[in-house]
This record gives structure tokens, sequence and C-alpha cells, in this order.
């Protein structure tokens, strides 16, 4: 089972990247929000994930997103410090009794599901709008792609978690 489920994560890993690189940083809405799916990675990995193996699969998932996309290191920084604080902000919102193998979704409780995905996302993208901007001259503009991008790719994480249970609720 456990070998079938690191399989999946490598799958939506690799299909997340594809997404991100040729299709969502191409668009731009009103030229400040960006779409910025490839974070749904990190929330969906499974509770009882051992911490090295959340943070090193942060960090090589930002990676690969500023390989392809020739940011050096913003994204790796970003995504790095939000999967150090993935298991700080799970116990937040989730009891620390549940099961090892539980994955965050919106089919359990959803209020949780909804936070944990609010907190995350605006937690990476303002690590890495500001660490895009590096300065503060900006700030306006800074926090308006902030919010806009944030909106946006969690309105989509939603969506795309509920269509995914609603997939598995079907197949089970």
């Amino acid at each position: 089972m456990k070998a079938f489920s690191i399989f999946k994560e490598i799958l939506l890993f690799v299909i997340l990247v594809l997404l991100q690189v040729l299709l969502f940083n191409r668009i731009s809405i009103f030229g400040f929000a960006v779409l910025i799916l490839y974070i749904y990675f990190l929330i969906k990995l499974p509770y009882g994930r051992n911490k090295f193996y959340v943070i090193v699969s942060g960090f090589l998932l930002g990676l690969v997103i500023d390989i392809f996309l020739n940011t050096p290191g913003m994204n790796a920084a970003a995504t790095t410090i939000v999967a150090t604080f993935r298991s700080v902000i799970l116990n937040l919102f989730y009891p620390k009794n549940e099961y090892e193998d539980f994955v965050p979704s919106i089919h359990g409780p959803t209020a949780a599901f909804v936070k944990f995905v609010l907190v995350m996302v605006l937690l990476h993208q303002t690590l890495l709008f500001f660490i895009e901007a590096f300065t503060l001259f900006n700030f306006v503009s800074t926090i308006i792609r902030l919010v806009s991008s944030s909106l946006l790719t969690i309105v989509l994480i939603l969506a795309l978690d509920l269509l995914s249970v609603g997939r598995e609720k079907i197949s089970g």
C-alpha cells in the first residue's frame, strides 16, 4: 500500500509541475493574478509522512519549478519553508490522533481543509512574492498580486479537490 501511495505522489508531482510550467505560468489575469497550483502537492501529502521526506519533497518541487522557469531559488525557498511548517499548520486544524495515512481532503472536515489550504497558500504566496520582489518599493503592487493569486489558487485547489473526491466516491 505504501509503494502505491508513493507512486501516486510521484505522479501528482509530475502532473502539477507540467501543468504549472506548460500552462499556468503562461496565464496572467489582468497582469496580476497567476495561478500557482503546485503547492497542492504539499497539501495532499499524507498526515503521517516523515518531516524530512516532506521538506525534501518541498525543496525538490520548488527546485524543479525554478529550473523550468529560470527563477533562481525563489520557488525552492518558498516551498521548503512551507514544507517545514506543514506539520504545525496541519496540527492547527486536524486532531493529532488522526491515522498515519490520512490525506487532508475536502471530503473530511470541510472547514478544517479550507482553513488548512488558506494558510498553506497564503504562506507560500507571501513568501514567494516577497522573495521575488525583494523590496518594499512596490508594496501595493506586491499585495495586489499576492491577494489575487492566492484567491485564484485557493478556489482552484478547492475545486480540484472536490472533483477528485467526487471521482473517488464514484469508483469506490
